[in-house]
């Protein structure tokens, strides 16, 4: 069984578009979420284009929570995508490896974002459920975000287990949330929040001139992500 068929969704009910016009497509195929698969470099381009759709690209680059992911990749096995019937993407999960003070090495959840269109689906808890079942079967201990805790903490998430952390930067206390997924994983853990992962290779002046230029060649409707 493949990884999408393991975390195949369905839902009854269609999704409402939000500030955006529904597509021909919608009225037969928002009756089934897509299913969620291992990110590809292929949908990094549109990944990025969701998230400052959902965020705004400004806002979202000046949380402290980017500060531990800018320049890293994301974990192993732990990036996630859905794609809409015209195999864009239609939501995005990563997890991030992360020190949850001194040698506690932890995940950092985040970003996580659907579009409108998928929204009302579902789509945003089982991304959720897929990271937290892949983290605990990849062997990982805890799970670390920044987030609104009513929604997070139905899958686990509270504050308890961040008493004693902090962020590299502003944060607010009650929406720094942890989950163990290992009992004691983030028992006493106290220190700052540190990131670990694999740095990502950067790309030369002539390959970031080229995809520029690429991308101003494009037709403008091949330019929008989903």
């Amino acid at each position: 069984m493949t990884f999408s068929e393991r975390f195949e969704l369905t839902a009854a009910t269609p999704a409402a578009p939000v500030h955006a016009p529904v597509p021909a497509f919608a009225a037969t195929s928002f009756a089934t979420a897509p299913a969620i698969a291992l990110e590809t470099p292929a949908d990094i381009p549109q990944r990025e284009a969701l998230l400052d759709l959902a965020f705004g690209r400004a806002a979202r680059l000046a949380k402290t929570s980017e500060r531990l992911r800018e320049g890293r990749r994301p974990a192993e096995g732990l990036a996630f995508c859905a794609h809409g019937p015209d195999g864009r993407v239609a939501a995005t999960l990563r997890l991030w490896h992360v020190t949850a003070g001194p040698a506690r090495p932890a995940l950092l959840l985040g970003p996580l974002a659907v579009h409108p269109w998928f929204r009302s689906l579902g789509l945003g808890g089982a991304l959720m459920s897929t990271a937290i079942n892949e983290a605990t079967r990849l062997g990982h201990g805890a799970i670390l975000l920044i987030g609104d805790a009513p929604y997070y903490e139905r899958f686990g998430f509270s504050t308890a287990p961040t008493a004693g952390l902090w962020m590299p930067g502003a944060f607010e206390r009650s929406r720094f949330l942890g989950l163990e997924l290992v009992p004691g994983a983030l028992a006493g853990a106290r220190g700052l929040v540190s990131p670990t992962g694999e740095i990502a290779a950067q790309p030369s002046m002539s390959e970031l001139i080229a995809r520029e230029s690429a991308g101003l060649a494009a037709p403008a409707a091949e330019r929008r992500s989903a």
